[in-house]
């Protein structure tokens, strides 16, 4: 046997290793890459208490990850008390809706050009009884799905995410732990395969685009449910708690907010409260504003070196691909991706001198 015929066999044999790994391992890769998401983007917060507590590496990772679990449970929790309690007056909306019509608000009229279309279908639809039942209603299937259906699939789904989060943090504490090691481990593995200079330059990328990433999305994602959580409240709009939690989760996603605030504004209008409805779209008009074109562009492009459109293609097309994970992944690929052009022409200009 040649030395290039045992390279190729040796070549195969890692991969098949690799591939059994992530076969096996698969059901828990998505929390793997949230925890290591998590530990990239707090890893200063876990430097600094470590050494504040005298380089004790346990005791910090410990109690980091419990700092980490109680900002994300902590909201979380709230959203679901506060659904908890809204729950029951919310059925009996649904069901008192379904069983008698809805009526159609006045402001209907008011809407120019096609008043007179929506009216007539508002009427001919959720203004007859069951007709909110028939409009939800899946063809394919031919019935709405039980209560019991319901509250079945929506447990399975809580506890499978409940799972999913704490193997999360179980692999968020080994992380800290074990991250100084890990990433001499991988340095050395990088360094092996792609070479020690270039290695460098793409590890150093990544956690900038990570931090970057989370700061541009998910504290500006919060900050803008609070402000808006805020309006609500002046607003008058019931369960204002509630709709800034939500609101607060879908301005993570790029163009997320104006679902939120737009429905919040809806509801405002249909119970009659036209003013208020209107000053929550201005009012949403303008953080999302100041938020989308000056504060995340800044945070996100400035750090990782980005333009705007690729930090935009970046957080788009992860959650077009990946999910809501991808809102983190995307923008590290297109800082990877913009490293790559950056080095090839820089190779290329060295060549043509």
């Amino acid at each position: 046997m040649t030395d290039n015929q045992r390279d190729v066999m040796s070549a195969g044999f890692s991969l098949a290793i690799v591939l059994c790994a992530l076969f096996v391992t698969q059901r828990f890769i998505l929390p793997l890459l949230w925890a290591a998401i998590l530990c990239i983007a707090t890893w200063p917060l876990y430097a600094r208490v470590r050494t504040a507590l005298g380089g004790r590496t346990i005791a910090a990772a410990a109690l980091v990850t419990l700092i980490v679990a109680i900002v994300f449970i902590a909201p979380l929790a709230l959203g679901v008390t506060s659904a908890a309690r809204q729950a029951p007056a919310l059925a009996q909306l649904v069901a008192s809706a379904n069983t008698e019509g809805l009526a159609a608000p006045e402001w209907l009229h008011r809407i120019p050009f096609a008043r007179d279309a929506i009216y007539n279908w508002w009427l001919a639809t959720l203004g007859q009884p069951h007709g909110l039942a028939h409009l939800l209603q899946d063809g394919s299937v031919g019935r709405m799905q039980t209560a019991s259906e319901v509250l079945k699939r929506v447990g399975s789904g809580v506890m499978h995410r409940l799972v999913d989060m704490l193997f999360a943090f179980l692999c968020l504490f080994f992380f800290y732990k074990d991250g100084a090691a890990l990433q001499r481990q991988t340095d050395a593995i990088g360094a092996h395969l792609i070479g020690t200079r270039r290695w460098t330059l793409f590890s150093l990328k990544v956690p900038v685009a990570v931090r970057a990433t989370v700061n541009g999305l998910v504290l500006v994602g919060l900050a803008e449910g609070v402000l808006l959580g805020i309006g609500y409240q002046v607003a008058g709009l019931p369960s204002a708690v509630l709709w800034a939690a939500a609101t607060g989760i879908l301005a993570i996603i790029p163009f997320g907010a104006p679902l939120a605030f737009g429905a919040a504004a809806a509801l405002l209008a249909y119970q009659g409260a036209t003013i208020a409805a209107i000053a929550i779209l201005a009012w949403g008009a303008v953080i999302l504003f100041i938020a989308d074109h000056f504060v995340r562009p800044a945070m996100i492009g400035n750090a990782t070196q980005l333009p705007f459109v690729a930090v935009l293609l970046g957080i788009l097309g992860g959650v077009e691909t990946l999910g809501l994970i991808g809102l983190f992944v995307g923008p590290v690929v297109m800082t990877l991706f913009v490293t790559l052009w950056h080095e090839a022409r820089a190779l290329r200009e060295a060549h043509t001198a």
